[in-house]
Parts: C-alpha cells; structure tokens; sequence
C-alpha cells in the first residue's frame, strides 16, 4: 500500500486518489483531509481501531502503530517520541500545555505574560492584561520586556504567527527575552506547522495537525529540562497528559499527512505566497476595504480583509452564493470574546472581515483558480451586500 503507514495496517489496496476538496473552497482551518490521510484514515479503522493500552493482539497492534506515528510527528516538531503527547484538540492542547508550566510554578505565582493578539483559550485562561499589538498584529516588544518583570508570573506565551491575519511575530527575540528573565515560553504553532518553517524556541511547543492536512488533533512537546507538571494524580494516558489514549486511526491520519506535505512544503507555500499577494492587491483596490497584517513577514496562506459598510456574514454569504468558501470572525474566537478580538486589539475596521486560509495545494489542485475567482467577484459582491444593506452610496 502507498504512503507508508497504511503498509500492514489493512489488508485491502486503498486508493489514494480520494475526490480534493470541493471546487472554491478558500477556508482550511479545519481541513479538508490531504488525500493519502484520508485513504490511511480508512485503512486504520479496520486495522488500528483497539485501544493501543490493551495486551490482547489488537491492542498490540495498535500500540505499534502509535509508536510509528507519534515518532513522525514528533519530527515534525523537532522533539523526541516520548516528549510528544496527542489530544483532542490544539485548544485543549493550548491549556494544558500552559497549566504544566503554571502548575510547575505555583510557588512563584499564576501569571502568565501573552500578546493581545493569541488564541482566545489563552486569553481567558492567562485571564490578565495581554501585551499591546501595532497596527499589523506584532507584539510590542518593549512592553513584552516590561511585561516580564511583572512580580508572581509563571510562564509566558506567544504564536509563530497569528492565523487570522497571518502576521509574523519575533518568536526568536521574544524567547530570549523571556529566558533572561527566567520565565518559561509557550510557543504556539497551531496556525504555521508545516506551511512554515519552525524554530527551536520554546519550553513548550503546541501545533494542530489540520495546519498541515490532517485531522485536528493537538500536538503537545515538553522539551527536557522544562519544569511542567499537571496538578492532581498522574493521568493514564499520553506521558500522563491525558486521560484516555488517542484514537490511533486519526492519529496514524495525521502522521501520513506530515509525511506527504513536509516535502512539498517550500514549493507549495511559495505558490500560496503569490496567491495570497494577488488577493491582497485585490481586496486593496475595492474601494473602502482595507486588507490587515503585515504584507511581507506573514505566513504565506493567510490573509484578512474588512469591508466598510458591509456585515462578513453577509459577506461570506454572497460569496457562497458564487461558488466561494470563506470566513468571517475570529479564526480562534470564543462565545465570551468578542468577534474578532485579533482586529480589535490591532486597532482596524473589524466587522465586515473576511478570512482567507489557502488550503495545501494537494489537497485543492484548483486553489489558484479559486483565488482568481475571489479577485474577480470580490468588487461585486461586496458592492451587491452594501446595496442590501443600504449603505452603497455611504
């Protein structure tokens, strides 16, 4: 069988050539699968169902294939196996990820140190002032220094780069800041694992296997040496991060789509890059929409755009209506934040937000199509919401 993983894992050929994503679909935050990943996916349902902590054959069988898989993703992150623990989610990975490092600290205090601009589960876990953003969406690196002789702080986070406008930040000066300081870093890669390069930084490093074309499972490294702890009796499962074990099929899913996108990374986000320059420049030029994030350090596959006079909803509608899947709101919001607290805190227009995630080209062949598409009907169906709305000649 192709693809690596799926070699002893069933017993019936699985064609790789499952259907790509649907015609225009330009949101893939969540999915869809990469191919090979789906095809694994099948395969490991037959063959790698049991729970892998059972000593019966199928349980061993299992066990073996996790192993397999977590070595691969562990590569992708640039730890070791037994570092890496598999959960549900990056949101759930988000936290404990930040409670190891809080709870291994309590003696200094609870206070965590984040941008304004990091994922909402963040946000309401730190539960404190966050460090101001500029106009793109960076951290502030003057008040990020400040911010880490605050007495009683216990761990600080930041992402690679945010994914609802794609701006960059300084992991690297970030990191060392905080590692003067003596506090221990967070580094979120949910949105940048495998659409961009990653580096070393960081006690703690959390990614989302969707970043790259597997199915959303959180991915969660402590690197030697980090103090981290999870209060309460050792959980059972994950190196005693979790309290059951992964499913291995989504698991051993996520590990082939690494595989297959690892190599094709560079050529894929240079392409995605030129894409997302020309929808940049086209959302530019409609008149009152104004594009956010940093236009050259960004990740390659984002990007976001406001329409003034315009609800994204109704937005995002329109442009369904023609064929086009997008988003509007926050790419990581929650019911108690506001819709788009990344473009509040970035100080732009932020209602009437549209939100591009360029899928791998593997996984939809037609994206720069697509994107040809969005250029052209953009102008259009921003105008016919405005005509809806009432606010055309504004």
């Amino acid at each position: 069988m192709q693809g690596g993983y799926r070699r002893g894992v069933a017993h019936t050929p699985v064609d790789p050539s499952t259907t790509p994503a649907p015609d225009g679909v330009l949101d893939a935050s969540r999915g869809p699968l990469h191919p090979l990943a789906r095809a694994t996916l099948q395969a490991a349902v037959e063959a790698a169902w049991a729970d892998p902590t059972r000593r019966h054959a199928p349980g061993r069988a299992a066990r073996a294939h996790l192993d397999t898989a977590r070595g691969v993703l562990a590569g992708a992150l640039g730890v070791a196996p037994a570092q890496l623990s598999v959960h549900a989610s990056a949101e759930e990975a988000l936290a404990l990820g930040l409670a190891g490092l809080r709870h291994a600290r309590r003696r200094v205090g609870g206070g965590v140190l984040l941008g304004a601009v990091e994922r909402s589960v963040l946000l309401l876990e730190a539960g404190e002032d966050p460090v101001p953003v500029d106009r793109v969406g960076r951290v502030d690196r003057d008040a990020w220094r400040a911010g880490l002789q605050r007495p009683g702080l216990a761990a600080a986070a930041v992402q690679t780069a945010n994914g609802e406008v794609g701006t960059r930040q300084p992991v690297p000066a970030l990191a060392t800041a905080a590692r003067d300081a003596g506090v221990p870093l967070l580094v979120d890669a949910s949105a940048s694992l495998g659409r961009d390069p990653l580096g070393p930084e960081g006690e703690v490093l959390v990614a989302d296997a969707a970043s790259f074309g597997g199915p959303p499972l959180g991915l969660l490294a402590v690197r030697p040496g980090a103090r981290w702890s999870l209060p309460g009796p050792r959980r059972e499962a994950e190196h005693g991060r979790a309290l059951a074990p992964p499913w291995v099929p989504l698991v051993l899913a996520a590990a082939e789509a690494w595989r297959q996108t690892e190599a094709a990374a560079p050529a894929d986000a240079a392409q995605a890059r030129a894409l997302v320059d020309d929808l940049r420049e086209a959302a530019a030029r409609v008149p009152d929409v104004q594009v956010a994030g940093d236009p050259l350090d960004r990740l390659p596959h984002v990007v976001t755009f406001s329409a003034l006079f315009t609800d994204g909803e109704a937005l995002v509608e329109e442009l369904a209506r023609r064929g086009l899947v997008v988003a509007s709101g926050s790419a990581c919001a929650s019911s108690v934040l506001r819709a788009s607290h990344v473009l509040t805190a970035m100080g732009v227009l932020s209602h009437g937000n549209v939100r591009v995630v360029l899928p791998l080209l593997s996984v939809a062949p037609d994206r720069a199509a697509s994107v040809a598409r969005l250029c052209a009907e953009l102008p259009d169906a921003v105008h016919t919401v405005r005509r809806r709305m009432g606010t055309a000649e504004l």
